[in-house]
């Protein structure tokens, strides 16, 4: 992924392998640039919650994610509350962060905005 391209700008594609799976050093580098996400797992993984007035608009959000995920062919780990959705990326296939995470950390971010 060219650093000229913002994250929210860039597309995933399939990642797989250890080979993907970011270092420390590019992990730090990118998490600048989706704000208010969290390192958690040892770092394997990016958490955020995201917060609403009431449970239509945390569905609209979920639904917009979902549709977003699909597009990208990677999808989160959701947990859907009435005023709240916790969303957490991991690349499975990596076992750990990799770049499409980070990029839909930060699709994530536009539709919440």
């Amino acid at each position: 992924m060219s650093d000229l391209v913002p994250l929210a700008q860039a597309h995933c594609f399939p990642r797989q392998g250890g080979e993907h799976l970011l270092g420390e050093a590019r992990v730090r580098e990118l998490l600048p640039q989706v704000p208010g996400w969290d390192l958690v797992e040892d770092g394997q993984a990016l958490r955020r919650t995201y917060r609403f007035e009431d449970y239509y608009r945390t569905m609209a959000f979920v639904n917009a994610l979902a549709f977003m995920a699909h597009r990208e062919d990677h999808h989160p780990d959701l947990s859907v509350h009435y005023d709240r959705c916790v969303v957490r990326y991991s690349t499975h296939d990596v076992g750990g962060l990799s770049e499409n995470d980070f990029i839909c950390a930060a699709k994530a971010d536009a539709l919440a905005g």
